[in-house]
């Protein structure tokens, strides 16, 4: 008989069956940390029916949901088992609006609840401004060093220039996306992208008004922290805010919309060309996109994820049924994000940001994806892009 797969909640023991060769009772770490990546993907699997409808039943008492017992009970069988959901049977059996808001994820994955349409928007805007921010001094170069006394071809000059071309990046490199973890945490994702429209709004408008390079390096290394912290936030805002079946294609949006907002920013530099303070116009107008994502942002639901992590549930709930159709869309997704978090929970346990840092170079899958990321990174910069 195959061992029995205990739900997410019980502790690291009962989640490996495999112990040490010592025989001293404890998991053995390499065994568990197999078992551990497995159950990732999907943390339901082999739990059985009895188990499941108790966990279910716990976790609406403990979380105040109470009223949605049945739709949870619906949505864990669900989300156990994604693909037979028209097969569930007896009191848990799926009535045909449910049956045809699961298809339609599949058959129309692009017809979309209009919250989640606005949070896409707002993401989108999100990446546009973050590449009109890097394309806004292209032309402005051929003009502000004459402005700043530093349009000469000694060496002085050309490093003085190019610290404030570096300006953006070296701001995000060294204080945005350090501060988007911390941020993050306490302020959930629409905080850390409000704030990061701030410094996209205020420091250009500072760099279009400053009279010398120290001043507009100041302004740029500000930028660069909004650029940083918005850059770290927007994408996984965008990824725990989708449904499964358009995730991906939404988190490499942000490439095409940064694309975009470079194009954009390359017209209007084309446009004010001839325009009297050409350059000031250059470095400020990135600012424009920036206001609408200010006041988007809080248009668009919190991540229900972000929300859960704070324990949060029922906020979680009403954010959730803002970006679903159905509610057993809803009850399935909480329901495995919560199973997720709680395996989450029995292999990192509290953790801080020196250990979620160390995590990058600790967890085997975390680790592959970290220096398949470095290695793309540090090819588009050699490649000059």
């Amino acid at each position: 008989m195959a061992d029995k797969v205990h739900p997410p909640g019980e502790k690291i023991a009962h989640v490996s069956g495999h112990h040490d060769e010592h025989g001293t009772g404890q998991p053995d770490p390499v065994e568990l940390s197999r078992n551990i990546e497995a159950r990732i993907k999907n943390p339901l699997e082999g739990i059985g029916y009895d188990q499941l409808m108790r966990d279910v039943e716990v976790f609406c008492q403990e979380h105040g949901l109470q009223e949605e017992i049945a739709v949870f009970r619906k949505g864990a069988l669900v989300a156990q088992d994604p693909e037979n959901y028209a097969n569930i049977g007896g009191p848990e059996a799926l009535d045909e609006a449910e049956v045809t808001a699961l298809r339609e994820e599949v058959t129309h994955k692009w017809r979309l609840p209009k919250k989640l349409y606005l949070t896409i928007i707002t993401c989108s805007i999100g990446a546009a401004v973050q590449g009109w921010d890097q394309t806004g001094t292209n032309g402005a170069n051929i003009f502000f060093p004459k402005e700043y006394g530093i349009d000469s071809s000694s060496t002085r000059d050309r490093l003085i220039l190019g610290l404030v071309n570096a300006g953006p990046y070296l701001g995000s490199a060294l204080c945005g996306c350090w501060l988007s973890d911390p941020l993050n945490h306490y302020f959930g994702r629409r905080g850390v992208i409000f704030f990061s429209a701030h410094f996209c709004i205020w420091p250009l408008i500072g760099s279009a008004f400053s009279h010398n390079w120290q001043q507009q390096l100041a302004n740029r290394l500000l930028m660069g922290i909004g650029m940083g912290a918005k850059a770290s936030t927007v994408p996984i805002y965008a990824a725990e805010n989708s449904p499964p079946s358009i995730r991906g294609a939404l988190v490499m949006s942000w490439q095409m919309w940064t694309a975009f907002g470079i194009a954009l920013g390359t017209a209007f530099n084309l446009a004010v060309y001839y325009a009297e303070h050409n350059w000031r116009l250059m470095l400020g107008a990135p600012f424009l996109p920036a206001v609408p994502l200010l006041f988007l942002i809080y248009l668009c639901p919190e991540s229900p994820r972000w929300l859960m992590k704070k324990g949060r549930y029922h906020d979680a709930w009403k954010s959730m049924i803002q970006l679903r159709h159905n509610p057993i869309q809803c009850s399935r997704d909480m329901y495995a994000i919560h199973a997720q978090l709680q395996l989450e929970s029995l292999v990192l346990g509290k953790s801080n940001y020196a250990s979620r840092f160390k995590e990058l170079f600790t967890i085997p899958r975390v680790r592959r994806a970290n220096l398949a990321a470095f290695t793309v990174m540090i090819a588009q910069q050699m490649c000059g892009k």
